[in-house]
């Protein structure tokens, strides 16, 4: 706009009038008549401006969601049946528009209900947040919608959700919200661009939490710009009905997004897991075991406990390099040979730990061990924990031991005695060594190795012949209960070791070993007659684990899979889908009995623990073990539960003594909430788990180029089809993953004569056991259990955590003659590649370590290990170019 000077000065008129500087010097009438038709202009320009911004502040007020419904309202249609109750669960593949109300352990009266309930789109959440326990009206039946079945989000609408489901889900909307899972929430903050308004003091932006399935959250904050791409918990205030977003306010900063640190801090925040360092206080309470104070066992106890280790050989099996030994076993002849003792010790961690004391409560609040890729988390005190209740060979231990006395034909139990015991265990064995015993193997025991010839060789003799036994009575209890119908389901168990500062130096998969199956058949075993010696001198307080039947509507797709490939998997019962489940063996492919199993696994609710006077008589058995009760005793080392049945146990045994009526017990209602604290805290464990496998894997793939890295091509499995695409497993990574047949763009994967694939327009068909891609080139199909070749990468997000991005290459296998290696051997060599690599790493990263920079205020408050984790030392030293990219190591973990 020109600029104007006015004036009544004639002088100044003439002088500056002329020289169209661009600043115009007239008089006030030649402005009046000159300007004034350009004014009257710009005046009505800016009067609507005005009106437009009062009417846009005035829509801000108007209300975005309906309000909520009062709880006497809530309360009495709850009862009426008119409106349902449930826990909101967002999904995390479509987090924009479907969420489901999980009904399951809450009373509705509504007839057309089934176990969910839909609520579409962020409109009917009102408001509601993924863990909500909400209240839900439910719409018109014409307006029940089909869970969508594709595997993008928006992909697919409700036509494809009608192939894949035979009747809609009832759909509702949220008219009040019962009770908030608000917590504290990870969030990126947004570069600023993302800035949504800017005050004097302070700037309004809107943050994205880490889970796809929170809503953005609004946050006043004066330092957006430095906090750019950081990872900051905030903590959620309110939601207005008028606002889109809830606000809430930043808590503390973790740190740069994309650091490991910081998304492992990250992982642990998400699941409400805080693990600080144990106390000083909580320290005092510990014993000392030092080279100047060595702990020696208290003659007093020497008394009052059982006394077996000069009359009985006891032993322990676990992976190699385990410090944290929970348990240990035995077995001997008496009467001549008539009769036989078995026998399982378990660390006596209840005479360390006093009901009460601050080690107790702290073990209560973790309520069991956190294993992550590259760290653990302890439950207990490293003095406990891999010392002094550590069942390590040729020390004296405290232990809590269970004795059968069973005959030696029948193995019928003639009678059994738990108690207190003290201990020596003769043989610390690892699995390899002890079934290399048993298959008349050449191997070196440790313990043995000092002695001469003939005693080397009696006693070895003597080992082997304690394994054998133990083994013929394991087949015998798996025989028992396997005619009640107990499943074996499919499951890789990853094992950590760790070195003297305990920190994780490899990943070993275990393998499928007949001592496995041994040991654990021992521990169920025990397990079962301590939940059944509790249960009986406590009917109405005692700590069980039960394991709830599945909904048959779970099992269908694991049905349709299996008659894809001629199986009949029957699932009125255990035994029938145990026996079903037994018989789907493909001779040509041992991957498809695995696959099964792995779908009914998936198909299974979660074991969980309870009070026994909080559940009827019949609602205490467990599906899988096919047992009328059973409990946790033997992992007393890392699992708070373990420790309440030991205290059970040991009252139980007072009161059989008639010694006194026992002492206090914690009454049914104060177990109930115990037992569902540990429940809580066991699901985020294996969240946390899992979360952390992902984060390694995409750590591993993620330097590597994968259009030219042969380690980033792999042969996969196809277990399961949807809308737009295929469900995958990996074997030599154990990784599971969509592979989409349709992309956004509307191209299909076609197939060429050689199998190799291509992105070309074209149109995809679901059908139940095969999908199908036609384009110019013809039809290409794809089945259940075929086996493809993936390309792997990794979708790199700001916000959000990595994933793994898997691309078919090829419809023909890859690598087939790798297929007949036993299971677990991939991941195994890539675990041991991770850890050659992280060594060569840390051999450089220590001879640079001087000019590595100190670590920060925040570093060292929040990080729990003393020192620098091994792979935050890689990422610094990467970051400061101090290495090769091409040497930096990736990193990948597996678990179970």
């Amino acid at each position: 706009m020109p600029v104007v000077m006015v004036t009544e000065n004639q002088e100044a008129v003439a002088q500056y009038s002329s020289l169209r500087s661009g600043v115009y010097v007239i008089s006030f009438q030649e402005y009046l008549q000159t300007f004034w038709p350009e004014l009257q202009a710009a005046h009505e320009l800016y009067s609507s401006i005005s009106q437009a911004l009062q009417a846009k502040e005035g829509e801000g007020n108007e209300k975005e969601y309906a309000e909520h419904l009062p709880a006497e309202v809530l309360e009495a249609g709850i009862k009426s049946g008119r409106y349902i109750q449930g826990t909101l669960n967002v999904s995390k593949h479509r987090a924009q528009t479907e969420a489901l109300i999980m009904t399951e352990g809450f009373s509705n009266k509504s007839t057309d209900m089934g176990w969910c309930v839909m609520v579409h789109g962020d409109k009917s959440r009102n408001r509601a947040m993924h863990g909500d326990v909400v209240v839900v009206e439910l719409l018109p039946k014409s307006e029940w919608r089909w869970k969508v079945t594709a595997l993008t989000e928006g992909q697919a609408d409700e036509k494809n959700g009608k192939d894949g489901e035979s009747k809609p889900l009832p759909t509702g909307r949220v008219v009040g919200i019962l009770q908030r899972n608000w917590r504290d929430y990870v969030v990126t903050y947004p570069p600023r661009e993302g800035t949504q308004s800017q005050t004097r003091n302070s700037q309004r932006i809107l943050a994205v939490p880490w889970d796809h399935r929170i809503p953005k959250i609004r946050i006043s904050t004066q330092q957006a710009e430095t906090l750019q791409d950081h990872r900051v918990v905030v903590r959620i205030d309110s939601w207005e009905s008028t606002s889109l977003y809830p606000n809430g306010h930043s808590v503390r900063v973790l740190g740069w997004a994309g650091e490991l640190e910081t998304e492992v801090q990250t992982i642990l925040i998400e699941n409400c897991i805080h693990v600080p360092p144990f106390s000083d206080a909580q320290l005092r309470e510990m014993p000392v075991n030092s080279p100047e104070k060595p702990w020696k066992v208290d003659p007093a106890q020497v008394a009052e406990r059982r006394d077996l280790r000069d009359s009985h050989l006891v032993f322990s099996i676990d992976p190699k390099g385990c410090e944290d030994v929970d348990d240990t076993l035995s077995v001997r002849s008496l009467a001549g040979g008539k009769l036989l003792e078995l026998g399982v010790h378990i660390a006596d961690v209840t005479h360390f730990v006093t009901e009460g004391s601050l080690t107790d409560l702290e073990a209560r609040t973790r309520a069991t061990t956190y294993y992550l890729a590259d760290r653990r988390y302890d439950m207990l005190p490293a003095v406990l924990s891999a010392d002094l209740c550590s069942l390590l060979g040729g020390v004296d231990r405290y232990a809590m031991s269970v004795l059968w006395e069973l005959d030696a034909h029948t193995l019928a139990v003639n009678k059994v005695w738990f108690g207190r015991t003290l201990i020596r265990s003769s043989y610390q064995l690892h699995y390899e060594l002890a079934q290399a015993l048993l298959n008349g193997e050449q191997a070196e025991v440790l313990e043995l190795a000092r002695l001469g010839p003939e005693e080397k060789d009696a006693k070895l003799a003597q080992l082997t012949r304690a394994l054998e036994t133990l083994t013929h009575v394991a087949r015998h209890l798996r025989a028992q209960r396997d005619r009640g119908g107990a499943l074996e389901l499919e499951g890789v168990e990853v094992r950590a070791q760790l070195d003297e500062e305990r920190n994780i130096t490899a990943l070993v998969p275990r393998q499928p070993l007949e001592v496995h199956e041994t040991v654990a058949e021992c521990m169920i075993y025990a397990n079962h007659w301590v939940a059944r010696k509790i249960q009986e001198t406590f009917p109405y307080q005692a700590l069980l684990r039960r394991h709830p039947p599945p909904r048959q509507e779970f099992f269908s797709q694991l049905v349709e899979s299996a008659r894809a490939k001629g199986f009949s998997i029957s699932t009125g019962s255990n035994k029938a889908l145990a026996d079903s489940l037994d018989q789907a063996v493909d001779p040509q492919d041992p991957l498809v009995n695995r696959l099964l199993r792995m779908m009914t696994t998936q198909a299974m609710p979660q074991a969980l623990y309870f009070s026994t006077g909080a559940q009827p008589l019949d609602q205490y058995y467990h599906y899988g073990l096919a047992l009328d009760r059973y409990t946790h005793f033997t992992s007393p080392i890392r699992r708070y539960a373990d420790i309440v049945v030991h205290r059970l146990l040991i009252a139980a045994i007072t009161v059989e003594q008639a010694a006194s009526s026992g002492a206090a017990l914690a009454s049914n209602k104060d177990l109930e909430e115990m037992s569902q604290h540990i429940n809580n805290r066991n699901m985020a464990a294996k969240r946390a788990q899992k979360l952390s496998t992902e984060l390694f894997q995409c750590l591993y793939f993620k330097e590597r180029d994968p259009q030219t890295d042969p380690r980033c091509v792999a042969d996969a499995v196809i277990y399961s089809i949807r809308d737009d695409g295929v469900l995958v497993f990996v074997p030599e990574y154990g990784v599971k993953g969509p592979v989409y047949m349709k992309n956004r763009d509307g191209e299909v994967v076609s197939a060429g004569q050689d199998g190799s694939c291509q992105w070309q327009s074209g149109s995809v068909r679901r059908y139940p056991d095969h999908i199908t891609t036609t384009s110019s080139c013809g039809t290409s199909t794809f089945r259940l259990f075929d086996h493809i070749t993936v390309r792997i990468s990794v979708h790199a997000t700001h916000c959000h955590a990595d994933r793994l991005h898997l691309e078919v290459v090829s419809n023909k296998p890859y690598r087939s003659a790798e297929l007949e290696q036993p299971r677990s051997q991939g991941r195994c060599q890539l675990v041991q590649e991770v850890v050659r690599l992280a060594e060569e790493a840390y051999q450089q990263a220590q001879e640079k370590a001087a000019r590595r920079p100190k670590l920060s205020k925040e570093e060292r408050e929040f990080c729990q290990s003393k020192t620098p984790n091994l792979y935050s030392l890689l990422e610094e030293v990467r970051e400061l170019a101090l290495m090769d990219l091409d040497m930096t190591p990736q990193v990948c973990a597996t678990t179970a």
